[in-house]
């Protein structure tokens, strides 16, 4: 019995050395052998580190580049983490800041929901490679602090500005909106193509999760990498905007105030989109002083920022007098080749319009061509009261109708933010304007409409699109500015659906044109005439209570087959011929490459001209 009780005595020690033994052995193996559990056990954080997808890049129609990413780094910091005795003189340094700016950057409002001392946030954003480059090599004295690679956006180009667009940082409502996807810090699309296609751009975003011990160094990757996720590139961008044409636009259109607009009428596409005074896209890339770039720019009285060519909303004056002659021929109230007596003025009762000196109008294009008003003033009050003097609202509804399916009125549907519509005033309009009870309104009252002056107003782009639609003989396509995306070496091209129709048979269109051809010829528009080139135009000048008259012009090229259709707008540029000018040497400039020797008095007229 005894030698039993010493036999299990003696198993059990054994069992409890052999225990004793291999939980020493792990130990040792874990502590001293396998230093992964060791540093494991001295991470204080799992941290999750965004990793940032570059922004696609955007194109002209011919592949140049117009704007592509910049590498810079922000400055990321842990408060708990960072070590009061560091040497701050260093650091500040080396990021060229003050301590001052050093403590401002470090503390903040521990009591918002942004900020927390025990996560990581933005100390000092967009630092230069080279900045970065001597700052790395001082980072580990800096415990708390690390960097990470960004892109912001810049430009081999100064043009475009309107067009291309910038970025932001992203603010409260933008992260409040995009349920998640933005974090404090990240930057948007502000303006522009930037912002119009944010969502293809972008990209999405990636992650990596690490280790970090309490002093804020990396130790590790958390699981091995098995739930980190790479980032994924935004697509790039074809916009249809030929680089050499907007380049030389912006030229014309330098020391001016007004727009240009030109449009390919086989297929929407803009090939150039200029507003004046307009900025350098490169002074929106994001930095450290920007702030004080975006203030500047904000406060300057010329208002650079706002796009004039989608935005402005202008009296269209004598090139809307096309669009009456269309609508007369379609709804029958007018002979095209009907004699029209103007004795320089248009009466009614005691009232009196004025009109230019011309010869004798014979027809719609004799009239288009001396742009007569008293010819338009009758013209449009046939349309109006074609169903009665008494009884005009049918008239002007139906003319209103028509200026709709041109595509006036509302938004065209352009892919840049903020497109006005402008305005084509109804019967409602001019019943709640004159009403009955006052004597209401008859045709008469509102006669100015019809030489586009008034209640009318047009955008730049929209006055293109009139071009585009006559040069086409009745329909248009939504005007755009990109043609395709591209991603991973796969062109998507962008759908803009079918043509749009104006609702006038291609019958009538022959006349106006006849009509817009010899304007540039011998009439108004001469200075848009190029001796190889047939070219249709209309010259507006529109009348300016508060200094010059503003100069407008519309155009297309070639008459018959047009490859380019385009509107130029100059506030204050007096006489309709300067704008004429301007488009003529747009057009030889997009379909011969060049300004031939003999023009170019025209250009350096225009050029050296300063409004």
């Amino acid at each position: 019995m005894k030698e039993q009780l010493a036999q299990r005595s003696l198993y059990v020690r054994i069992f409890f050395i052999l225990a004793t033994s291999l939980l020493l052995w792990k130990a040792f193996s874990l502590q001293v052998l396998d230093r992964s559990f060791q540093r494991q056990a001295e991470a204080t954080v799992m941290d999750r580190q965004v990793l940032y997808p570059s922004r696609g890049l955007i194109y002209d129609r011919h592949g140049n580049l117009l704007t592509y990413n910049k590498p810079v780094y922000d400055i990321w910091v842990v408060y708990n983490l960072v070590d009061p005795g560091m040497d701050t003189a260093l650091f500040c340094r080396l990021l060229h800041m003050d301590k001052k700016e050093f403590k401002q950057r470090l503390n903040k409002d521990w009591s918002s929901v942004r900020y927390s001392k025990r996560k990581p946030f933005i100390f000092l954003s967009t630092v230069s490679p080279e900045d970065y480059a001597r700052f790395q090599e001082h980072l580990y004295e800096f415990p708390g602090f690390y960097a990470q690679r960004r892109s912001v956006r810049a430009h081999p180009h100064s043009v475009a500005a309107h067009v291309l667009g910038y970025i932001r940082e992203v603010s409260e409502r933008d992260i409040e909106k995009s349920k998640g996807f933005y974090q404090p810090g990240d930057y948007i699309g502000a303006s522009g193509l930037e912002k119009y296609y944010e969502q293809e751009l972008r990209g999405v975003k990636g992650a990596r999760y690490l280790l970090k011990d309490n002093l804020g160094n990396v130790i590790g990757s958390y699981q091995d990498g098995r739930l980190d996720s790479a980032a994924v590139l935004g697509f790039n961008i074809i916009s249809s905007l030929d680089l050499d044409l907007q380049t030389y636009a912006e030229q014309l259109m330098e020391g001016k105030t007004g727009a240009v607009v030109a449009i390919e009428p086989s297929s929407g596409e803009v090939l150039a989109l200029v507003s004046k005074p307009d900025y350098d896209p490169n002074l929106m890339t994001i930095s450290r002083g920007r702030g004080e770039i975006v203030k500047a720019l904000s406060s300057d009285p010329r208002q650079p920022f706002f796009n004039r060519a989608t935005m402005a909303e202008y009296p269209p004056g004598s090139v809307f007098k096309t669009l009456v002659g269309l609508v007369a021929l379609q709804e029958d109230v007018i002979d095209p080749d009907a004699y029209h007596h103007c004795p320089g003025y248009y009466s009614y009762n005691n009232f009196t319009w004025g009109c230019r000196s011309h010869p004798p109008i014979y027809s719609l294009a004799n009239a288009i061509q001396y742009s007569c008003n008293s010819y338009f003033f009758q013209t449009f009050r046939n349309i109006v009261d074609k169903y009665g003097f008494n009884h005009p609202e049918r008239g002007l509804d139906t003319f209103a109708a028509y200026m709709h399916r041109f595509g006036l009125g509302a938004p065209l549907g352009i892919d840049l933010p903020g497109e006005q519509g402008g305005n084509i005033p109804d019967s409602k309009y001019f019943n709640k304007l004159y009403p009955k009870e006052r004597g209401g309104w008859r045709s008469p009252t509102i006669i100015s409409l019809g030489i586009g002056q008034g209640e009318n107003l047009l955008t730049t782009l929209q006055m293109a699109n009139i071009a585009a639609a006559i040069g086409n003989r009745g329909y248009y396509y939504r005007p755009h500015l990109a043609k395709a995306f591209v991603k991973d070496d796969k062109v998507i091209p962008i759908s803009v659906g079918p043509p749009r129709q104006t609702g006038v048979d291609t019958t009538w269109f022959p006349y106006v044109i006849q009509g817009m051809r010899d304007v540039v010829t011998a009439g108004t528009g001469r200075r848009a005439f190029l001796p190889d080139i047939e070219v249709a135009g209309k010259t507006g000048t529109v009348q300016n209570p508060h200094g010059p008259d503003h100069a407008t012009f519309i155009a297309f090229a070639p008459m018959d087959k047009p490859r380019i259709a385009l509107a130029v707008y100059v506030e204050q540029g007096g006489h309709s011929s300067f704008a004429a000018a301007i488009a003529g040497l747009l057009i030889e400039k997009y379909l011969k490459g060049d300004i031939s020797p003999q023009r170019k008095y025209m250009e350096n007229y225009v050029l050296n001209t300063k409004l």
